[in-house]
């Protein structure tokens, strides 16, 4: 399987970029939550 580098750069980057944002944010909501909880 040999594809164009910018062809698969541009669909993997991008769905791989929205994957490492959800999991980052998703970090962040639980380290937020924590905080939230002990300062309770």
């Amino acid at each position: 399987m040999s594809k164009p580098s910018s062809q698969g750069k541009r669909g993997g980057g991008l769905s791989r970029m929205l994957r490492e944002h959800k999991a980052r944010l998703y970090i962040i909501r639980r380290c937020v939550v924590m905080l939230l909880c002990h300062h309770d």
